[in-house]
């Protein structure tokens, strides 16, 4: 297979610290004075390393540098270069990159970013080309990306069997409007991709209200009569963990991390390291998480302030992950992609669920 391939080196900075995104050239400021780390290349190589360990026939055409090149180079794969970006990139980089690709043929293009990478690539080549993304990003609403760095082998494959795509969605939503609280996701454009659900991530659904309101109160209700007095409950985005604020007249940061404690939120719109500074004092903590809509995954997209390094601090035995019954049932599995592939398997297998007053669900984790 001849595939183009590029990375986004700045996707996902902005997850850690609290930005809710990397979009705009403030914004990418903001995520280096806050010492945000590169996580694209890490989960670009893991994608690599997998096609390597399947040995799939794979002619690459990327970027030299951080746009590719660097991921490639290590694992000792070799590719034909096609553009040599500056050493600072963009997204013009990634657009005349992919129109390089699809000048040269390729038959499928694998890149590594967010829902904002996926619409350059998508810019481009519409339709014409098949796309994988290797999910980077903060936010990933779109249908284009693989669950796990590593399952765009799988998607990969697949498509070496049997060429068969279908048409998915790409979504984005307005990062400014975002870090307000406000979710605004539209549909920007329709991606062709290997016809393989099991190994797709879903698009992002959106709850609304109706019988789901009722039993979010009745949820966040229970919730919160359950905090225990001197233990830090941090609450993952979400209008499902606004519930428990609500009832505690408290106001949360829907689209962002808070911390309670006793009752009042102590900390607004965490950042993984503000997390790690109370964490380190030896505080007991209780992880509190709902489901992205459909895709089912509780942690890796739009929480990544709550990261490995925040999880094995509270341990995987103080998560508590609630989803109202409507919720929970266009989300019959749960997914985990943390980055660190230790934690992820402490956390798979079944999971008690919060659903209601007293009530719980055991769901599988994958």
């Amino acid at each position: 297979m001849k595939i183009g391939f590029i990375v986004n080196p700045i996707a996902g900075m902005g997850g850690a610290v609290g930005l809710k995104g990397t979009d705009g050239e403030q914004i990418q400021k903001e995520a280096h004075a806050r010492r945000a780390r590169k996580v694209s290349p890490a989960r670009a190589g893991e994608a690599l390393a997998a096609i390597q360990r399947k040995r799939l026939s794979v002619d690459f055409l990327a970027c030299s540098g951080e746009m590719g090149g660097d991921e490639l180079t290590e694992l000792g794969i070799q590719f034909e270069t096609v553009l040599r970006p500056g050493p600072t990139t963009s997204s013009a980089d990634t657009i005349e990159a992919v129109r390089r690709f699809v000048s040269r043929g390729v038959e499928l293009i694998l890149f590594a970013g967010g829902d904002g990478t996926a619409r350059d690539v998508v810019a481009v080549v519409g339709t014409g080309v098949p796309v994988i993304g290797i999910p980077s990003g903060v936010k990933m609403h779109s249908a284009v990306f693989a669950q796990r760095p590593e399952e765009a082998a799988d998607l990969l494959e697949s498509f070496e069997a049997s060429r068969a795509t279908r048409e998915v969605e790409v979504m984005d939503v307005d990062e400014e409007s975002y870090r307000r609280g406000v979710l605004q996701a539209r549909l920007y454009a329709i991606a062709k991709v290997p016809d393989d659900v099991k190994h797709l991530q879903s698009s992002k659904a959106v709850y609304h209200s109706g019988t789901g309101d009722d039993e979010a109160e009745e949820l966040g209700h229970f919730v919160a009569e359950s905090m225990e007095r001197g233990t830090y409950y941090i609450l993952g985005p979400g209008s499902t963990t606004a519930a428990i604020t609500k009832h505690l007249g408290e106001a949360k940061t829907l689209l962002g991390v808070d911390v309670i404690l006793d009752g009042r939120i102590v900390l607004q719109d965490a950042s993984e390291e503000s997390l790690l500074a109370i964490l380190e004092k030896g505080f007991r903590a209780v992880v509190i998480v709902t489901p992205i809509g459909s895709q089912g995954f509780i942690f890796g997209r739009g929480n990544q302030q709550i990261s490995a390094r925040v999880m094995k601090q509270v341990g995987s035995q103080n998560v508590w992950v609630i989803a109202t019954p409507t919720k929970l049932a266009g989300t019959p599995i749960l997914r985990v992609d943390t980055g660190d592939k230790e934690l992820d398997e402490t956390l798979r297998g079944r999971m008690r669920v919060l659903t209601g007053y007293r009530r719980k669900k055991l769901v599988p984790v994958q």
